[in-house]
């Protein structure tokens, strides 16, 4: 049913970016204050000469500048939010003062070390130059880094007409994308820097709400009548003590507003965008009971109430649970759906709804038998037993899957689309 394409992308942790050194406090009884080791530093730095501070400098640019983008305005960056939290006087230090002093308040982070996993996948904002017949892609990566902190980053490529697929190569070094906000309703602008490519920016949590991670980004172009095409992509937002769906937004993949959902539907996980509105209205489906498809509808692309039950747990396979693997896909025949089902021993496998397209509440077909299980050479990983995707796209009468292996990599198929529709019927 799946021809599985060659090409696996594993974690790496020579993927590397600069992010903020949180220093922690120590006990109470100790120091009066939680600032007390922040003070400190900066104090002994700030007092250095310049001789003295421009040597210990160098070291430092020595040691990391090679391997990061724009090291000095990010640690200059980083010097005004320090001499805020900490009362500082920075007016009087010299630039290679606030360069060092930063340099203690800022890590490197391997973002993906420990997994790469559940991909989604959009056409290219760009497609130029395309022979007819082959579509360019963003695809979309959850990495999983130290203290299983996720977040989203890209990868683009080219699928050709004779169903071919080349990954442009990760480009190096990498960057945290720059955020602003949040603001008074928890909503975020995060921005790639029109020198960095989309390949090496890396989007990390910014709120409360996310500090745990950004987990499981399902993208889809989203067409309204008479507009250019957006793209949105619902995500988990994971506090390390609560899940919450938000919606991230951008036309061209270098400004991206992360804004929360409202709603009885938005307290889980695994809610999926229809690509266009449907009677009117937006269209989504969740799986907010944890176990089944529901078909919800809104007015307002923010906030969703819960909706229709469509689909449960109904073979050997899914019995545990079952939930969608990304946005629906329109074609000629209704809207189609891949899907997850959990079996025994929690083995995760992939299948797929054909929905109606004038009511997606009607269900037309389903597979009785998975189309993707995981392998014996795939099937070892961080949670073993599992493939899992949070998006394909469509070229022609083919679809390209990637899918997350054992939460672990990412490999990659095609589906053709006349022979899974006759498992559908």
């Amino acid at each position: 049913m799946i021809q599985i394409l060659e090409g696996t992308l594993l974690p790496d942790p020579s993927l590397v970016v600069i992010r903020p050194f949180h220093i922690a406090p120590e006990p109470r009884d100790l120091h009066p204050t939680q600032l007390a080791r922040a003070r400190r530093i900066f104090h002994t730095v700030a007092t250095l000469d310049q001789e003295t501070c421009l040597h210990a400098l160098e070291h430092v640019n020595a040691d990391f500048k090679g391997r990061h983008w724009e090291t000095r305005s990010l640690f200059l960056d980083r010097s005004v939010k320090i001499c805020e939290a900490i009362a500082g006087d920075c007016d009087t230090l010299s630039p290679a003062h606030l360069e060092l002093i930063c340099a203690y308040f800022c890590l490197e982070y391997a973002y993906c070390a420990a997994a790469v996993t559940n991909p989604s996948i959009v056409a290219h904002p760009d497609q130029t130059g395309m022979r007819p017949g082959d579509l360019r892609f963003i695809l979309s990566l959850r990495n999983v880094g130290e203290g299983h902190i996720s977040s989203i980053s890209f990868r683009e490529g080219i699928l050709t007409r004779d169903d071919t697929m080349q990954i442009w190569p990760q480009t190096s070094p990498t960057l945290a994308a720059n955020s602003a906000g949040p603001d008074t309703d928890g909503v975020v602008t995060v921005q790639r820097p029109p020198t960095v490519p989309i390949s090496a920016a890396v989007i990390f949590p910014v709120t409360n709400a996310q500090r745990n991670g950004l987990e499981d980004l399902r993208m889809v172009r989203f067409e309204e009548e008479g507009q250019p095409a957006t793209y949105h992509g619902t995500y988990t937002a994971y506090s390390g003590l609560e899940v919450r769906s938000e919606l991230m937004t951008t036309a061209d993949f270098t400004d991206f507003k992360l804004q929360p959902m409202t709603g009885t539907a938005v307290g889980g996980k695994g809610m999926a965008l229809f690509p266009r509105r449907v009677n009117g209205a937006y269209a989504m489906l969740g799986r907010y009971d944890g176990e089944s498809h529901f078909y919800m509808q809104s007015d307002q692309l923010l906030n969703w109430d819960k909706g229709e039950m469509i689909a449960s747990p109904k073979y050997l396979w899914d019995l545990v649970q079952t939930g969608n693997c990304g946005s629906p896909i329109e074609l000629d025949e209704g809207f189609l759906v891949l899907t997850h089902g959990v079996g025994a021993m929690r083995k995760y496998a992939m299948g797929a709804l054909l929905l109606d397209k004038t009511n997606p509440r009607v269900v037309l077909g389903r597979t009785a038998e998975p189309i993707l299980v995981p392998s014996d050479h795939g099937r070892n990983g961080y949670v073993p037993n599992v493939v899992y995707a949070c998006g394909a796209l469509r070229n022609g009468n083919k679809i390209l899957l990637p899918y997350g292996v054992s939460d672990s990599s990412v490999a990659f198929g095609l589906i053709d689309i006349p022979n899974l529709l006759e498992q559908l019927r």
